[in-house]
């Protein structure tokens, strides 16, 4: 399945390329912006021919097939669902990227994906509790934290979409993580009940391979607001289609409370850098008197950028961190740890990340005082995408795409 998507969307992404620029999705070059070549947007619409193609193939074996026709999940038309839902987000994330949308229209077409699943049955049953308890949601409940969940997550995803492949690595090393989740708790349990959330983290995992050559810097193309909101709601679909299919009480009795619990705090745990950013972002802008939907050049790895970084080490960083975090939490669950050590391991990976940028501020070559770093003065590299400058950050410029919460 994921060498399927991999290879559709590795090999639509030059026609879509070609046809981006055809009609004129890729920014002009404007006196402010930093970057030298039109950059194409719209590499979403090959990541969403790449879903298509391995949730075909996935409805075409016996044993995956047949869990995709699990009337607990998805009503049985788990395939329709997902289709359909990122149907409704890829159209959205088009019209915006070739024309630009307001902020809370693009809400609306997220909720509206997002009710999608809701209408088809896949959503969040119950919610795990640290104490071994579940918490069922009636059919109210359900529909409102489902479309929570996914709405925060599709934000979340498009937040970080500010460097070249830099989205399609953290949310493939998340789906990574959820993967060998996945199939270590089946392991244990000795069910076959997660082959749900396997083949959309797998699905996923090939979308993003598949896109990551052509989007790595300099990037050919951006996958746009077409594809980050894409890869944000299989993320959320992976979490959601959990509680669908495990047997919590053979769950509760066979391992520990940390594994349980982890379809809650995983994505958490891969999305902690991106949500933070998110919720800094939004406070940051706010005490400069501007709207929280503005854009800027605040973020985490523009930061990074700032304080000397060359951009392709700052997305590398970007993922070490994701990947150090993730597989952490996911062998720490597998091993059978206590519950406290996850805010342990939380504590830690954030003190790690502040160690990374250590040394340059002990030289002098980040902040404010001593003018910025040469990747600060010199922006974004070629290709990182259109930049606004914002007064409350000096030298700052927005993310190549704006992120669905920011216009």
């Amino acid at each position: 399945m994921a060498l399927v998507a991999a290879a559709v969307t590795y090999l639509l992404v030059p026609l879509v390329r070609v046809f981006a620029l055809r009609i004129g999705a890729a920014p002009e070059i404007r006196e402010r912006d930093v970057h030298t070549v039109r950059t194409p947007r719209l590499g979403g619409l090959a990541m969403y021919a790449g879903m298509l193609a391995g949730l075909f193939v996935a409805s075409r074996l016996e044993h995956i097939g047949a869990k995709l026709a699990d009337p607990r999940v998805g009503d049985g038309q788990t395939v329709i669902a997902l289709a359909l839902a990122g149907g409704v987000i890829v159209l959205t994330g088009f019209l915006d990227d070739w024309w630009g949308m307001d902020a809370l229209i693009k809400l609306g077409g997220q909720i509206a994906a997002a009710g999608l699943l809701v209408a088809f049955n896949v959503t969040l049953l119950w919610i795990p509790l640290p104490n071994g308890g579940t918490v069922s949601l009636d059919s109210t409940l359900r529909t409102i934290i489902t479309i929570l969940v996914v709405v925060v997550s599709i934000n979340a995803v498009n937040f970080v979409d500010g460097l070249d492949g830099l989205a399609a690595g953290i949310v493939c090393i998340a789906a990574l993580a959820t993967f060998a989740w996945t199939i270590a708790l089946t392991e244990n349990l000795e069910q076959g009940r997660l082959s749900v959330t396997a083949a959309i983290t797998a699905i996923l995992i090939g979308m993003c391979l598949g896109f990551l050559p052509h989007n790595f810097h300099p990037a050919k193309i951006f996958m746009g607001d077409t594809g980050a909101m894409l890869i944000g709601l299989l993320l959320a679909t992976s979490v959601v289609t959990v509680t669908g299919t495990v047997n919590y009480d053979i769950a509760h009795r066979e391992i520990n409370r940390f594994p349980v619990v982890l379809p809650i705090l995983l994505p958490l745990a891969v999305m902690v850098l991106p949500l933070a950013d998110l919720i800094m972002a939004v406070v940051r802008r706010t005490s400069y008197g501007k709207s929280p939907f503005a854009p800027d050049r605040g973020h985490l790895h523009h930061r990074l950028l700032q304080i000397g970084h060359s951009h392709r080490r700052t997305v590398l960083i970007m993922y070490a961190w994701t990947f150090l975090f993730a597989a952490t939490v996911v062998g720490l669950s597998v091993g059978g740890v206590p519950l406290i050590v996850f805010p342990l391991v939380v504590l830690f990976a954030l003190v790690v990340l502040m160690m990374m940028g250590l040394p340059l501020w002990r030289s002098g070559r980040g902040g404010r005082g001593s003018g910025g770093s040469h990747s600060a003065r010199r922006g974004p590299a070629p290709g990182s995408g259109p930049t606004t400058e914002d007064p409350s950050v000096p030298g700052a410029a927005a993310s190549p795409h704006a992120p669905a919460t920011t216009g």
